[in-house]
């Protein structure tokens, strides 16, 4: 070959490699993850025959989604979804009840894996009732296993719909349904008949000490429980717990089912959807929380400290490291060398920053 063709070929690769080159230098880097505020365009319900309004419609011993207190869409019943349509009109038709009757806590990362497909906005939860209504004493739910299965599903839940907002509801009060219906000769009776939370509502007029020490217990697990559904929701910054609001609601005997006296009716459904909603988020805040970083370098990489500060009050900060999953913010940040942080900060309301990146 001439070297006047060599060097011909020479300035084809060249320009060639200058081209691609110019293209990479042309792509833009990955868009940060955008602010998030205000009310939510779809809301998805998790949970157990509480949610699905069991006992509202008008046949006995059926669900009845539509007067659910989370994404019900009946007007008897002023549900979350309905709260929030009035509003914004973007969430209409997007309400996803996912709850099972009959449903534990086992079966709520299969519904949460469910509302990740359908790309939920928010997340309601009300689970465990189920882990303390049961044929007896013995057969509850242990307070580890309860744990250890809340903890897989919120794992599942917050790496699946990183933005969304998730409400966990407090258990219902059982011991206040026993005190407020255990003189009722009619609720007594359909308890026995139907096998009714025996382990709470198991001889129900007995004031035995055997009877007396079984129901505090049972009360304990309840009130376990809970703990256990405030303690694991803190551990994620878009989680919000109710702070009991609703396990310390006393549900008047007016609000519970005629049919089975255990589940609430449609004033029940109305007044659990008032008093949770009291203690969820508040979509009317539109301002997104604004965090800072600081670095420092150390060895091998850059020390990353963050601070935030919101008009309401911040809730946490999150971050990632590259590709990965966004983690609770909890002290400084190492970043190795040529490795990427992402980090924003979430409010109390469920709002998000745009993220920012910093490069080790």
């Amino acid at each position: 070959m001439s070297r006047r063709s060599l060097t011909l070929k020479t300035r084809i690769i060249a320009l060639i490699l200058a081209a691609a080159a110019a293209v990479l230098l042309l792509t833009p880097a990955k868009a940060a993850d955008p602010a998030r505020t205000g009310p939510p365009n779809s809301i998805a319900s998790t949970g157990d025959s509480i949610t699905r309004a069991f006992e509202t419609g008008t046949l006995p011993f059926t669900d009845n989604p539509a007067r659910s207190w989370s994404t019900g869409n009946d007007s008897a019943v002023n549900s979350f979804y309905r709260r929030i349509l009035a509003t914004n009109s973007a969430i209409s038709g997007n309400n996803l009840n996912d709850a099972r009757t009959g449903a534990k806590m086992t079966d709520l990362n299969g519904q949460v894996q469910t509302a990740v497909s359908q790309g939920a906005q928010f997340v309601t939860i009300l689970m465990g009732a189920n882990d303390v209504c049961t044929s007896s004493e013995s057969t509850m739910t242990s307070v580890s296993t309860f744990r250890s299965q809340l903890q897989a599903a919120m794992a599942t839940v917050t790496a699946g719909l990183p933005d969304a907002r998730i409400y966990v509801v407090s258990i219902p009060n059982i011991y206040q349904l026993w005190s407020i219906l255990h003189d009722n000769f009619w609720a007594r009776s359909v308890w026995w008949t139907a096998s009714i939370c025996q382990s709470m509502l198991a001889n129900p007029t007995s004031t035995a000490q055997a009877d007396t020490d079984r129901r505090a217990r049972v009360r304990q697990r309840n009130i376990d429980f809970n703990t256990q559904l405030q303690q694991v929701c803190a551990l994620y910054v878009h989680c919000r717990f109710d702070n009991n609001a609703v396990f310390n609601t006393s549900f008047p005997s007016g609000d519970v089912s005629g049919w089975d006296y255990f589940h609430p009716n449609t004033a029940g459904q109305n007044l659990l959807a008032s008093v949770a909603w009291g203690a969820t988020f508040s979509f009317g805040d539109t301002t997104a929380p604004e965090s800072s970083a600081t670095r420092a370098a150390v060895t091998g990489g850059t020390n990353v400290t963050i601070t935030a500060t919101d008009n309401a009050g911040v809730r946490g900060i999150e971050y990632k490291i590259g590709s990965g999953t966004y983690t609770k913010y909890i002290g400084a940040v190492t970043v190795s060398s040529g490795s990427t942080i992402t980090y924003r900060a979430v409010d109390i309301n469920g709002n998000s920053e745009a993220s920012h990146s910093i490069t080790g």
